[in-house]
């Protein structure tokens, strides 16, 4: 298997691994099961170099990600064309808690306020960041037909949900151009939907490899276990991890190439 790969009927390639950015702009509020310390610049400067070096080209974010647009926006000074820019729209972050907001209006006017924080013309890639009542902003809020529009003007290049149930990511994947779905060692209930996203041509993007931190430790190598699991399902186009650790990022893009048979270098 290849280290880069279609993410569907999109036109865009995509590394088998993609960079998570919420630990650059926010630790509130967050899943994982250690604190840590937002990088400083140079630090952040560093991890993005060691990422493009190692073949990733996606960075995942979000407005939700506290200062994460804003700052990548800085730090891809000059470098915007090698990178595929992951951002959503629905869930904003502010004083400690998480709002929704999955409105048309709204929408558009996240859209045009990433655009500005990133610094760019067009977002490559747009998720809808779900509360967990995806069939009902599918059905009900016109949030991708906000999108679609979007995209249709040029200002983003795909669209799709990052979904929390399997109907909803089956009614994603029908609706738009890529779903993100949690598929980790505890969690395999969206294998449906990746087998959907195979039957439709459709990108998918895996969250949470890591159960956010919480592996599971019944295997002698739970990074590598992960990885082996994530990539032997053909439907995966790419997974995203998030980490600001030097050592974490090489040993997870490692524990990946073995997974896709591509040896260490």
């Amino acid at each position: 298997m290849s280290w880069m790969r279609p993410l569907g009927s999109t036109g865009m390639n995509v590394s088998a691994l993609g960079l998570g950015t919420v630990k650059l702009g926010r630790d509130q509020g967050t899943k994982y099961p250690e604190g840590f310390t937002i990088p400083d610049d140079r630090s952040a400067t560093a991890l993005l170099a060691q990422a493009k070096a190692l073949g990733i080209n996606i960075l995942d974010t979000a407005p939700a990600y506290g200062k994460s647009e804003v700052r990548l926006g800085a730090l891809l000074n000059g470098q915007r064309n090698d990178w595929l820019i992951c951002s959503k729209v629905g869930e904003e972050f502010d004083a400690g808690s998480s709002h929704f907001d999955f409105s048309p209006e709204h929408t558009i006017t996240s859209i045009e306020r990433s655009l500005l924080r990133l610094k760019t013309d067009t977002i490559d890639m747009v998720l809808v960041h779900s509360d967990g009542n995806d069939l009902q902003i599918i059905n009900q809020h016109g949030t991708l037909e906000a999108l679609e529009l979007l995209k249709d003007r040029g200002l983003i290049r795909a669209f799709g949900m990052s979904t929390k149930s399997v109907p909803g990511g089956l009614a994603a994947a029908a609706a738009s151009d890529l779903v993100m779905l949690t598929y980790n060692l505890k969690e395999q209930e969206d294998a449906a939907v990746l087998d959907e996203c195979i039957r439709l041509g459709k990108g998918a993007m895996i969250k949470k490899v890591f159960a956010s931190g919480h592996l599971a430790q019944d295997h002698a190598d739970p990074v590598q276990a992960s990885m082996d699991l994530v990539f032997s399902h053909p439907g995966t186009s790419t997974a995203i991890i998030g980490t600001i650790r030097a050592s974490h990022l090489k040993a997870n893009v490692l524990a990946a190439r073995r997974a896709l048979g591509l040896g260490e270098s």
